[in-house]
């Protein structure tokens, strides 16, 4: 059986083309990973990491890795895992909460007393 070595070049050039256009759909296909994460995860960002997905394409991937990281880093249920601290005030700041509160009280009976000298003065009754 004899097979011509032209139809073996075709073959091999159609092989090549196939190859080829499943290894760009493989590149794009990995470069949408971290869209799907935040996609599935419902992160707020999830079209700025599609978009930085596309332009890590034309870096070299060098931010591909941290666009994986963005896209985990969100949590539906706990937000970005920051925790809140509750800030215990210190003592200082305990006694100058109270002057001001103290302060804020003499202000008031003394706008009552302001206010009622103003009526006097006029001759009517508080």
């Amino acid at each position: 059986m004899h097979i011509e070595p032209r139809l073996l070049d075709f073959v091999a050039l159609g092989v090549f083309v196939v190859v080829a256009i499943f290894l760009v759909y493989l590149v794009i296909y990995i470069h949408d990973i971290p869209y799907e994460i935040a996609k599935k995860r419902n992160h707020p960002h999830r079209e700025a990491i599609h978009a930085a997905g596309w332009v890590s394409l034309f870096l070299m991937h060098t931010i591909w890795p941290f666009l994986w990281i963005w896209a985990y880093l969100y949590n539906p249920k706990e937000g970005w895992g920051v925790e809140k601290v509750a800030i215990e005030p210190t003592e200082e700041l305990k006694g100058e909460l109270k002057a001001i509160s103290e302060l804020k009280e003499k202000i008031t009976e003394l706008e009552k007393e302001l206010e009622k000298v103003k009526c006097e003065t006029k001759g009517e009754v508080a």
